[in-house]
């Protein structure tokens, strides 16, 4: 008697090699989620909204063929504790990678480093959690808060870095801080020059990442 069963076998078979190549597709282009997590400097406080730091990173990473996303997730203002509060909202956006980028405020505030430091770990366990990778952006305080200060202040980043296992950009602002023409009037946020200078150093630390994560 003539059997269709090889020929549903067969076509079961084509069926589940076209559903692995349309999941493939989908998987491949699929961009890796980047949230830049911070401050006015992630904000980009001061600057059109297309020299801000996301859009020029943006640029950046889709001129080096990159297929990711970034996303901007700094608040004027905001301190560590600020952070805290506000991070499952901004987690909503499933990120794969995050740059944290937070402490500046509290520095100038003069506040108690011991706590920006348990405000960022807290960050730091909530995101690992979620298994998006950490990129952490250090900061230095200024040095007329004091040598105690700034030692405490200064060391957290580099310790919580080793502590967690974390990707370390020393000092976000390398190259800009101190500097009047990369700056803005008030001398602490840079400018569209200044964010170019930024984005330079640190996208070696994230394609870095970016290739352990794809």
């Amino acid at each position: 008697m003539f059997s269709l069963k090889p020929y549903f076998r067969a076509a079961s078979l084509f069926l589940l090699l076209a559903g692995l190549f349309l999941s493939s597709g989908r998987a491949e282009a699929e961009p890796i989620r980047i949230l830049a997590f911070g401050d006015s400097l992630t904000a980009g406080y001061g600057l059109p909204q297309e020299d801000g730091f996301v859009p020029q990173l943006q640029k950046a990473l889709d001129k080096m063929g990159r297929e990711a996303l970034v996303i901007n997730g700094g608040v004027s203002g905001d301190t560590t504790a600020g952070g805290v509060a506000r991070l499952d909202w901004m987690l909503a956006d499933k990120p794969d990678l995050v740059i944290l980028e937070l402490g500046a405020n509290d520095a100038l505030r003069g506040l108690d480093p011991a706590e920006a430091r348990r405000n960022l770990e807290t960050i730091i366990l909530r995101l690992k959690e979620t298994g998006a990778k950490i990129l952490l952006a250090g900061m230095l305080a200024p040095r007329n808060m004091g040598e105690d200060y700034a030692t405490a202040f200064d060391g957290m980043y580099p310790d919580l870095a080793n502590t967690h296992g974390l990707e370390l950009y020393p000092f976000f602002l390398e190259g800009v801080a101190t500097k009047p023409e990369l700056n803005q009037g008030d001398g602490l946020h840079p400018t569209k020059e200044g964010v170019a200078v930024i984005v330079e150093g640190i996208l070696p630390h994230l394609t870095k990442m970016l290739d352990q994560t794809s």
